[in-house]
């Protein structure tokens, strides 16, 4: 009885605090409301095998081998079929010209090492010249910049915004510009290679010792072992710089980034910071102020020069950028970067890839961050969850902790570095991702993101060569099996699909366009799960269960993540919810928002609230009053 009454008490508090004491009207959305966008949906795709046809993935495969993606194949017809998913943002990953085993040099291009390439197809997060894009995925290598303004100009019509990423922490050993605008220098051209550290040099240095390549792991060969003029387990750099990842050893581990360099951003090797630090009153500050605080201010070359490369994309139209590993570069940086992103253009889209809690309030704050990774907190959780290893029950203290970030936080069951939701290593069938999407999409104000494929059930199951099952590799040319069926030789109709991959993506399909233009999410949020748990019999941790809302909209959200038991139970909604809502004693129908195949009955009696719930294993239901 103590705990119902403290929880009781604890609502009445919530409840009071998230909108005053004044009871909202129940009243329909406005048509205008109706339709506006409430909710961004990110659509990442790996941009070099979004419009691939060719099934041949032969590991270590070579572009004739195994084909690769364009800029041209989003056509017209992809593009509208991506708006219809319910996106509103795609993510174009792999953009910038990387490091990649191709001869391009007709182009103008040098040719690079496999001792420091990862696959075939070189990473993405290996960026060779931040002024370019990758000569794979033009038609035409000479017109390869031509070829992605174009793009942008078609994502553009289609009513999407496009994003990018920047790797501000790291570049390719090998870093070259071909396209820089004038007076622009390379990373490290200018750098005082005789010493460790100067906060103007542009890497770290192992000053007197050469770099060696790392010592392969058993039965690893640059290329699968193919005999390549350069793959001869050297590359020339004197003296050695610092790895992507801090290593600071000539000869780094083969699981180092050893393919990269670590970008200097006036942190000394002992930590302690060689440039202006941000008072933390800024942390209150708009990002106009902290464009004038370094308005003045001299900073480390590493800084301006990021600078640039930002606003050099802002021009050509790139909407916004991810951020790859954003908390290994200083907060400071960010606040000095992203405050003249927003110079340029107010509404860029700015999303921070970052895994330590502890620094996301600085990181948001202080370094102006728009949107945050949700991967240690929420991700983590449901992934274990849908893995029958956790309980819905720890998703509360997730979601009490983020409460006053929760609008920066983007959600997501799959990226580029994560196992496919179908894949053995993580829940071995896409359908277990309906339930977690349901709640990742629904339970708070910011961003969903899907990566390509997961809308129709792509298990990840290929050994490509350097890239290996589980994950859709990046660093291999090679085909995505179940997208391709979507695409259908460029028809991307969905004809080849099966019936239940079509089923899924309908699934996707009504999630993501539902939740874009729902205005309850932008609203508040309160779970009824802790109360159920104590008060519903058959409720229980495999399930879960919270009400969001605003002034224009209502509404109970209830999944279920267990695959093969049904549950029927009556749930009990809060006295002082129903309250609230100014619900009155009597009968409601509810309108189901994802298949209208159920109208559940509200009923408030002698001031409490019940609803019949029946859900099928897997089955989620968003009520709307």
């Amino acid at each position: 009885m103590k705990k119902h009454l403290l929880w009781a008490a604890l609502l009445s508090f919530i409840i009071i605090a998230a909108f005053g004491c004044k009871k909202s009207k129940t009243q329909q959305p406005s048509s205008t409301e109706m339709y506006k966008t409430h909710k961004i949906v990110v659509y990442q795709v790996f941009t070099r095998l979004f419009g691939n046809t060719n099934t041949a993935n032969k590991p270590w495969g070579t572009i004739e081998e195994n084909g690769v993606g364009k800029f041209n194949d989003f056509t017209d017809k992809a593009l509208s079929e991506i708006k219809a998913l319910g996106v509103t943002h795609i993510w174009y990953t792999g953009v910038p010209h990387h490091a990649v085993i191709r001869d391009y040099s007709a182009f103008g291009i040098s040719e690079d090492d496999p001792d420091v390439v990862k696959g075939r197809a070189g990473s993405p997060y290996a960026v060779k010249d931040y002024y370019n894009v990758n000569p794979d995925l033009a038609s035409d290598p000479a017109k390869r910049m031509e070829e992605f303004e174009a793009l942008i100009s078609r994502t553009h019509q289609h009513g999407m915004k496009v994003l990018i990423d920047i790797v501000p922490n790291h570049v390719a050993r090998k870093y070259q510009g071909s396209n820089n605008p004038d007076g622009v220098k390379d990373f490290g051209a200018e750098d005082d290679t005789s010493v460790e550290y100067n906060r103007d040099n542009n890497f770290y240095y192992i000053p007197g010792e050469a770099f060696k390549v790392p010592d392969s792991l058993e039965g690893y060969r640059p290329l699968g072992g193919e005999n390549h003029p350069l793959a001869d387990g050297k590359f020339d750099e004197f003296p050695a710089k610092w790895t992507g990842n801090g290593s600071r050893e000539p000869q780094p581990h083969f699981y180092d980034w050893y393919e990269t360099v670590k970008i200097n951003y006036g942190v000394k090797p002992d930590g302690t910071k060689d440039f202006p630090e941000l008072p933390s009153v800024y942390s209150q500050k708009e990002f106009r102020e902290h464009f004038e605080f370094w308005k003045d201010k001299d900073v480390p070359d590493s800084w301006k020069k990021f600078r640039d490369i930002a606003l050099f994309w802002t021009k050509k139209g790139v909407d916004g950028f991810r951020y790859d590993m954003a908390e290994m570069v200083p907060v400071e940086f960010w606040s000095y970067m992203n405050s003249a992103i927003k110079m340029e253009n107010p509404e860029a889209f700015l999303l921070a890839e970052i895994y330590n809690p502890k620094a996301y309030r600085d990181y948001i704050h202080l370094g102006k961050m728009d949107y945050l990774y949700d991967k240690v907190e929420l991700y983590d959780t449901l992934k274990n969850i849908m893995q029958a290893k956790g309980s819905t029950d720890h998703i509360i203290s997730i979601q009490k902790g983020l409460e006053d970030i929760n609008k920066h936080m983007l959600h997501f069951l799959e990226n580029h570095d994560e196992q496919r939701i179908a894949s053995q290593g993580f829940a071995g069938n896409a359908e277990l991702g309906k339930p977690a999407m349901v709640v990742s999409a629904t339970i708070d104000p910011g961003p969903i993101m899907v990566y390509f494929g997961q809308e129709v059930g792509e298990a990840g199951a290929l050994d490509a060569g350097f890239g290996k099952a589980t994950r859709t590799s990046i660093f291999d040319y090679v085909g995505v099996p179940h997208h391709q069926r979507w695409m259908n030789e460029g028809k991307f109709d969905g004809g080849q699909l099966s019936e239940s991959e079509k089923s899924l993506r309908d699934f996707y399909q009504r999630l993501l366009n539902f939740v874009k233009t729902a205005p309850a999410l932008e609203g508040n949020y309160l779970e009824i799960h802790s109360l159920n748990r104590q008060h519903t019999e058959w409720y229980n941790d495999r399930v879960f269960s919270f009400v969001r809302w605003n002034q224009n909209q209502k509404l109970i959200i209830i999944a279920n993540f267990d695959s093969k038991e049904a549950y029927g139970f009556d749930i009990e909604l809060p006295v002082q919810l129903l309250e609230f809502w100014g619900l009155k004693e009597g009968e409601m129908t509810l309108k189901e928002k994802l298949y209208d195949k159920v109208n559940p009955v509200l009923k408030i009696q002698n001031g409490k609230g019940n609803l019949r719930v029946e859900l099928k294993p897997l089955e989620s239901w968003i009520l709307e009053l």
